[in-house]
């Protein structure tokens, strides 16, 4: 069954509530550090501290809410009876190609908003779309999973299960993040009506010296060991081509920036109870993942990055504090780690790929190692476009 829905509002118990526990939150107890070092340890109280202050006495989700509402949102009840929410933008031009658009963590839908009209109305002469943007089974607005075991192919199914009730029985797809996952296994699992996918954060596994690799990517497998064993990868590949988090998903002992995964992948319920109980202990969590996985340009000082405001950023952070689903986006890592071996054997793609890549990306490989995985018919490293207001964003992005 799908129903129309309308973002909600804060009530008043829900904004005294939220004031009240900014008012009197309890900040951490820190080290006397340069700023240079400040990021190292985590999000920093002179960084958190003016936005704490800006989302109590400034940030008003009410017109945030009625841009919002602009979209024709909906909730439908899938087969497993999870009760998902999305925006149907459906396009007037004939041409118009079905688009699900699939967003990550620490995200939500609100990160396609800017994108929704211009792949609808197909700006500049471009490919018109019927846009669909959904939110995740257990972030923002769509319904939390009640069962253990709710990962990214359970996820995968409901999102086509979805294009295909509102009748778009062949589609494409785009993914960043969690949802760059999830669009290829619709593209593996789901090719007979996913018949394209788009995304982010790509990774493969490199040219290893198989007999299979040998024989036919010999060119490759030769540069491989070469920059693993000799010249190094920048070498090889050129600078920044390859990066990684880790040899594995929860490795923190050689990558730092995975001891996240690691707390989200083996214990989230522990971690969700301050999450879930202090919108500073939220703030904190997700300003540090904001700040560290976006091209901050030369001001390596800021919170935010200038293509980031405050009000979007907040946007962000208030649609999990009102809706409670951080603790459930976070158990989708949990799922993830314990089904790695189940999902890459459904990993097979069946169509087209195109890949984008941009600055900062956490984690990337060479384009060559992409294209012994998938039919890649697209690849591009795109520059940074501001697209936020600098001057009102400016103060608060320095502390």
């Amino acid at each position: 069954m799908i129903e129309p829905f309308d973002i909600p509002g804060f009530t008043t118990a829900d904004l005294e509530q939220l004031y009240d526990r900014l008012d009197h939150s309890t900040l951490p107890q820190e080290l006397t550090l340069e700023d240079t070092a400040a990021w190292t340890y985590g999000t920093p109280r002179r960084a958190l501290e003016p936005l704490k202050d800006y989302w109590r006495h400034t940030f008003d989700w009410e017109p945030i809410r009625a841009k919002l509402n602009q979209w024709h949102h909906y909730k439908w009840t899938n087969d497993l009876g999870v009760k998902l929410h999305f925006i149907h933008e459906p396009s007037r031009h004939p041409n118009a190609i079905p688009l699900v658009l699939l967003h990550g963590w620490p995200s939500t839908f609100y990160e396609f908003d800017k994108v929704i009209e211009p792949l609808r109305e197909g700006k500049g002469g471009s490919q018109p779309y019927h846009v669909i943007v959904p939110s995740l089974p257990g972030y923002g607005f769509s319904d939390p999973p009640t069962a253990p075991g709710f990962g990214i192919t359970h996820m995968g199914d409901a999102m086509n299960e979805l294009m295909v009730t509102l009748g778009y029985s062949n589609y494409v797809a785009f993914g960043t993040d969690w949802g760059s996952v999830i669009v290829r296994y619709m593209g593996s699992k789901h090719h007979q009506h996913c018949s394209a996918i788009h995304c982010t954060l790509f990774s493969t596994m490199p040219p290893l010296p198989t007999l299979h690799n040998i024989w036919h990517h010999p060119t490759k497998v030769a540069r491989f060991l070469l920059a693993g064993k000799v010249l190094g990868f920048d070498q090889v590949y050129g600078k920044d081509k390859f990066r990684t988090m880790g040899a594995n998903f929860v490795d923190a002992a050689s990558s730092e920036d995975a001891g996240y995964r690691a707390i989200q992948a083996t214990r989230p319920s522990s971690l969700a109870y301050g999450l879930s109980d202090s919108p500073i202990g939220l703030l904190g969590w997700m300003l540090e993942k904001y700040h560290e996985w976006t091209d901050l340009g030369d001001d390596k000082q800021s919170a935010l990055p200038p293509t980031i405001s405050p009000d979007e950023f907040l946007t962000q952070v208030s649609i999990y504090w009102l809706t409670n689903t951080m603790s459930s986006s976070i158990r989708l890592y949990y799922e993830f780690f314990h089904q790695l071996k189940l999902l890459m054997a459904n990993m097979d793609l069946q169509v087209p790929m195109g890949i984008s890549i941009f600055k900062n990306e956490l984690s990337r490989v060479p384009q060559e190692w992409i294209e012994m995985a998938v039919d890649l018919v697209y690849f591009a490293e795109h520059p940074v476009v501001s697209v936020c207001d600098h001057g009102r964003s400016r103060r608060f992005l320095r502390y």
